[in-house]
């Protein structure tokens, strides 16, 4: 696929990007390339290979599940400005 200066200034204008004089070529080239690239991609065999979410097999280490700090829910509270039955009281901001 080849594009053409007036689909660059197509595409320059959908995207809200202003070209400077005389860089539509280079931009074009540009473009040119990377559909160039995708086209080769695209042209290679892949029927036999596993989708795969990471291109290294890992696998994470994980921890107990439990808890590693101590409880200060209580402390907390008593600096909190107002507390109502263990919950916090904010003032309402939208009516």
């Amino acid at each position: 696929m080849s594009l053409s200066n007036d689909q660059v200034h197509r595409i320059a204008h959908l995207a809200r990007i202003e070209l400077a004089p005389g860089e539509d070529a280079r931009i074009r080239d540009q473009l040119n390339g990377i559909f160039t690239l995708i086209e080769q991609m695209q042209a290679v065999d892949t029927s036999g290979v596993a989708p795969m979410s990471h291109a290294v097999d890992l696998s994470q280490r994980l921890r107990e599940d439990k808890p590693s700090e101590t409880d200060q829910h209580v402390r907390f509270q008593q600096i909190a400005p107002e507390v109502e039955a263990g919950l916090y009281l904010v003032p309402k901001v939208i009516e």
